[in-house]
C-alpha cells in the first residue's frame, strides 16, 4: 500500500477501513473534514512527531518595553517559513547581551573557567569536576542575576515578560533574546498523514461520527429485516478511542514537564 501523503488520502484510507465501498458510510464530507481536523489537532499538540523545536532571536525594542510583551504572530515577517505552523508554546528565553558576547578578564566566571582549564591540563581535575563547576556557576548566575519570568498565550500569540523592564533593568531596548519555542507541523508536511497513531485515531473518530448519525434512526428496520444499531458502533468507537488515548500517554506523548518554562 502506498504511503498516505494528503488529507484526502487519509480520509479515503479511513473509509476503506470502515468498509467502504462495500458498506455505505453515512458521514457527510464536511463531517469527515471536521474529524480529520480534530485528529490533527491532537496529533500536533500532544505527540512528539507533531511539532518541532525552533530557536528564534528577537531584538528588544522600546515598544516591547512599553507593552511588556512580544508579538509572535509573524516573527519573521514572511509566510513561507518554519514558523508557518502555529506556535504551541514558548519554553525558554535566553539572554544574549553584552555580558555574554564580550570577554571580561576580571569576571569571576572567566577566572574560574581559566582555572578549570588549567586543572584539566595538569590532570588535577576531570570532566566530571568541570561539569559540576559549570552547574555551580549557573546557579550563582541564576541567584545573583536572575532571569525574567515569561508566559506565552497561544491564542493571543504574545510572549509576556515579567521583570524589571525599565532603564538599567533586566531588559532594555537594543538587547537580544533567543526564544526557544515549539511549533506544530503545517499542512505542507505530507509525511505526517501516514503516521500510525493519526490513522488509527482518525478512523475511530469517523466511526464514532457514523454511529452518532445512525443513532437518530435507532430501531428502524430496513428491507430484508436489517435493523440499524448506531449505539453499538458508538460504543465500539469509544473503546478504540480510549485505547488510542492510552497509547498516546504511554508511547507518543512528551514527558509531563515538557512545556514547563
Amino acid at each position: 500500500m502506498a504511503k498516505l501523503n494528503s488529507r484526502q488520502n487519509l480520509i479515503d484510507y479511513c473509509l476503506r477501513r470502515l468498509g467502504h465501498p462495500v458498506i455505505e458510510i453515512n458521514v457527510d464530507d464536511q463531517q469527515l473534514e471536521d474529524r480529520v481536523d480534530d485528529a490533527l489537532q491532537l496529533f500536533r499538540e500532544y505527540t512528539a512527531d507533531g511539532s518541532r523545536r525552533v530557536y528564534f532571536p528577537v531584538q528588544i525594542t522600546a515598544q516591547h518595553i512599553s507593552d511588556k510583551y512580544i508579538d509572535l504572530s509573524n516573527p519573521t515577517g514572511s509566510q513561507e517559513t518554519e514558523f508557518s505552523g502555529k506556535i504551541l508554546d514558548v519554553v525558554k528565553v535566553f539572554m544574549i547581551g553584552d555580558s555574554t558576547s564580550n570577554v571580561n578578564f576580571f569576571d569571576i566566571k572567566y577566572q574560574m573557567r581559566l582555572n578549570d582549564m588549567a586543572d584539566l591540563a595538569t590532570g588535577v581535575g576531570d570532566l566530571a569536576y568541570y561539569e559540576h563547576m559549570q552547574q555551580y556557576l549557573s546557579m550563582i548566575d541564576l541567584k545573583l542575576t536572575g532571569h525574567p519570568q515569561i508566559q506565552y498565550n497561544r491564542y493571543l500569540d504574545r510572549l509576556f515578560i515579567f521583570g524589571d523592564l525599565k532603564d538599567g533593568g533586566d531588559l532594555k531596548a537594543g538587547d537580544f533574546i533567543m526564544v526557544e519555542m515549539y511549533v506544530e507541523l503545517n499542512e505542507s508536511v505530507s509525511s505526517q498523514y501516514d503516521d500510525r497513531f493519526l490513522k488509527n485515531y482518525t478512523t475511530a473518530l469517523i466511526k464514532k461520527q457514523w454511529g452518532e448519525n445512525l443513532s437518530k434512526f435507532e430501531g428502524m428496520q430496513l428491507p430484508g429485516g436489517v435493523t440499524l444499531n448506531g449505539r453499538q458502533i458508538i460504543d465500539d468507537a469509544k473503546e478504540e478511542l480510549e485505547k488510542e488515548h492510552e497509547k498516546l500517554r504511554n508511547e507518543y506523548d512528551y514527558p509531563p514537564n515538557f512545556f514547563v518554562g
